[in-house]
């Protein structure tokens, strides 16, 4: 007879993990729905972009807050309150009447998602709390996200044929109740024990930051890279940034714990989600516009191209899960970087437009890279973590994807636009489209050399030391002043054990 606890942890996973498939349905189903959006309003180039990214960088701006409000509120209400939102924000961008409108609504979609990966991953960490169950779990999370990527383009692309751009919403609303029904009858309500102040200025500090950053790529192409305008975003968001750092490290309670930064594997998880991330929102950018505007494909045959990287990054998250659950992140995260940065080398160096082929190798390998780095990225960012601040350790990992996400839309959109006005065949997006796979190659080598050296014996020493230099700071200073200050006497501990 099964066990009851056992069922009941799986129908937690079963719910939370329906959250990240309205999530992750949502970035490759408008992908799709580019093109039809640009023709119905009339659309540039950074007026796509801002489509995509006024949704990502919402989350990544808010997804900390939203990490600490479910600790400190209870994680159960809060993901409740996201699905709402998200749930109404999707109904709301079905009728907008314009761009802007539809810009606008999908920031309140982003409210809502804020709410939902973190909060639900801190649910996850905190129901499954066995180190290769949870690893288990977070695979399965994992392949769900590839699991919305790969049924995405398909979904989007049949609506979009059949019946409008707007029908993509509408897959949100019926999921997104659903998920709040069941979330009240299995979702067990819990909170941290003691869980931090809201911080304010932080928060402010982080919008400015993220904001001003990734307005100022968006139109730098649009204004020019040496306007007032795009130097004044750009030196703005370095002030905001160190700002940011400033004020966290002297604040009691931050929004974000900079100590877990001393953790050469957590800092590195950050990184190397950024980098994948970066070339996954690039890519699916450049690529959906490629395939419809270039090669004139339809919505749907658009879809179906982009499978083999959704299908391939499905099958092997799960894969990675167990993989990390017995040798743990570090063979993912070198095989997942290599993948990516093979798939932008055979992109990017050979001159003229990409054959079916190549293509294919391309899109296929750049699917498996982001299936073994996902569950690693996540896997390391919770690991070792107070248990009691879940929330904010699962909200950095997601916050580093969305950033990742919204740079990589900004970066690589910003590139088409520098070179052409309007995506069509001709050398010219031949160009754009070389460098854009340059910039992925790029993160790929970028994810493989910080993934390897930050989870080798070095960094799983320096992240004990740090473990145990957090745990004495919390006890207070006299036990901090025991520990030995600077955390090598921890370093040298543990390298003796």
């Amino acid at each position: 007879m099964p066990d009851p606890g056992h069922v009941r942890r799986e129908l937690v996973l079963v719910v939370c993990c329906m959250s990240m498939l309205i999530v992750g349905l949502d970035v490759t189903i408008l992908n799709v729905a580019l093109p039809s959006i640009q023709q119905d309003f009339d659309a540039s180039v950074s007026g796509a972009q801002w489509t995509i990214d006024a949704y990502t960088l919402v989350i990544a701006c808010l997804l900390m807050l939203s990490g600490s409000m479910g600790d400190r509120f209870g994680r159960r209400r809060t993901f409740q309150v996201g699905l709402a939102t998200f749930t109404l924000g999707s109904g709301l961008c079905s009728i907008a009447p314009g761009l802007g409108w539809l810009i606008g609504f999908r920031m309140i979609q982003a409210i809502g998602g804020s709410m939902l990966n973190p909060v639900a991953m801190s649910i996850v960490t905190n129901v499954f709390t066995e180190p290769k169950e949870r690893a288990r779990a977070i695979g399965w999370w994992g392949g769900v996200a590839g699991v919305s990527i790969a049924a995405g383009p398909l979904v989007g692309g049949l609506l979009v044929q059949a019946i409008d751009w707007r029908a993509v919403f509408w897959i949100n609303v019926p999921v997104g109740i659903a998920t709040i029904v069941l979330t009240q009858k299995f979702v067990p309500e819990s909170k941290a024990p003691r869980p931090r102040r809201i911080d304010p200025v932080g928060q402010i500090l982080m919008i400015l930051t993220l904001g001003l950053l990734v307005f100022g790529i968006i139109e730098a192409p649009n204004h020019g890279w040496d306007s007032g305008l795009i130097l004044a975003c750009f030196a703005g968001a370095l002030v905001a940034g160190f700002g940011l750092i400033f004020w966290e490290s002297r604040h009691p309670e931050p929004l974000i714990d900079l100590r877990f930064f001393r953790s050469p594997p957590f800092s590195g998880a950050a990184v190397v989600s950024i980098c994948a991330y970066v070339s996954m929102g690039g890519f699916l950018f450049l690529n959906t516009l490629y395939l419809q505007e270039v090669r004139g494909y339809s919505a749907l045959q658009a879809g179906v191209a982009i499978l083999p990287m959704a299908a391939l990054m499905m099958i092997f998250s799960p894969l990675s899960g167990r993989v990390i659950g017995h040798r743990g992140p570090r063979p993912a995260l070198i095989i997942g970087g290599a993948a990516i940065f093979v798939a932008g080398l055979i992109s990017a160096l050979p001159s003229g437009d990409p054959g079916d082929p190549r293509l294919f190798a391309a899109y296929a390998l750049l699917g498996g890279g982001l299936g073994w780095v996902n569950a690693a990225i996540t896997n390391t960012a919770v690991a070792g973590m107070p248990r009691d601040q879940a929330g904010v350790a699962a909200a950095v990992a997601s916050t580093s994807r969305q950033l990742g996400s919204a740079l990589g839309v900004a970066i690589i959109g910003s590139v088409i636009a520098d070179h052409v006005t309007k995506v069509a065949p001709g050398p010219a997006f031949v160009s754009a489209q070389r460098v854009s796979w340059a910039i992925i190659a790029f993160c790929g080598l970028l994810a493989l050399t910080v993934g390897g050296l930050t989870t080798g014996a070095w960094g799983r020493r320096r992240a004990q030391a740090n473990a145990e230099r957090m745990l004495a700071e919390a006890e207070g200073p006299s036990s901090t002043a025991d520990a030995g200050g600077d955390g090598r006497d921890d370093e040298l501990a543990v390298g003796r054990k």
